[in-house]
């Protein structure tokens, strides 16, 4: 396939996904599947691409991140406890991630890994759904530290492709009684850090071949694969929390059922 479309078409998967709860590192693996490219000369790039989705977020909530920074240097207590909640969520995965690294790139290089994962995370997700009893409408701010920290906790489960890091902290805090608005803007929120944290660690490792030239896949290729991630990602976040406020998360649950299933189908016959 020739590699502006491929650009293109990863970017699109990477903005759609990434922060729905259906796993866009197990949609990137899967795609390296079904289009029949070679992931190893794309790494750099799924990386990378994943910057357009944390500025999609930085974009639409800019000014949260404006008033929160702001705050800061004046040690409002509203800013102070929003600051350390995201701290408080992205730690646990932080240090698990570090810790891990080694067996996560295993999971990495396993497409049946993730078609199981998204079936088991659509149950859950049906599961959490019916049990959960979300309390009433608060800020990020307001999360006690307690459900901060154990969203942090249950993010961990992400490091396995096809978990979905945005499932697992929704549906976390939607266990823990939180609100779904705020659940949904407390996973998107957690994902700068997060991801922040995933990419720099990822191009580190992928510091020699940075500096021996990208190959195939060269930086016109990143450009437009960021830029249409970004794009995707800002129309994605827009939509999305009218949507699970008003139709709840189980067409997600059910969609990673089928597709799930549809993937261990394809892949245990090749």
């Amino acid at each position: 396939m020739d590699l502006t479309l491929t650009a293109i078409i990863l970017g699109i998967v990477e903005g759609l996904t990434e922060f729905i709860p259906v796993s866009s590192t197990g949609h990137l693996i899967l795609a390296s599947v079904l289009f029949g490219y070679d992931a190893d000369q794309w790494k750099v790039f799924n990386v990378v691409i994943q910057l357009g989705a944390i500025l999609a977020v930085v974009v639409q909530y800019w000014r949260t991140f404006w008033a929160v920074g702001w705050g800061l240097l004046r040690w409002n207590p509203t800013s102070v406890r929003f600051v350390r909640n995201i701290l408080l969520g992205f730690l646990p995965s932080a240090v698990l991630g570090l810790a891990l690294k080694d067996y996560i790139d295993i999971l990495l290089a396993s497409p049946m890994v993730v078609g199981w994962a998204l079936i088991v995370g659509g149950i859950a997700i049906l599961a959490v759904e019916k049990v959960a009893r979300p309390g009433p409408l608060t800020g990020v701010a307001e999360l006690p530290v307690a459900q901060a920290l154990g969203v942090g906790l249950v993010q961990c489960l992400s490091m396995v492709p096809g978990v979905s890091r945005s499932g697992a902290t929704i549906m976390g805090a939607l266990a823990m009684g939180i609100e779904r608005r705020t659940a949904a803007e407390f996973s998107f929120f957690l994902a700068v850090p997060t991801m922040l944290g995933a990419t720099t660690l990822e191009l580190l490792d992928a510091r020699h071949e940075l500096a021996a030239g990208l190959g195939p896949v060269g930086w016109t290729q990143i450009a437009i694969g960021f830029f249409v991630a970004f794009v995707v990602a800002i129309a994605v976040i827009r939509g999305f929390v009218a949507f699970v406020s008003r139709s709840g998360f189980a067409p997600f649950a059910w969609y990673r059922i089928v597709a799930g299933a549809a993937a261990v189908f394809l892949l245990s016959r090749m």
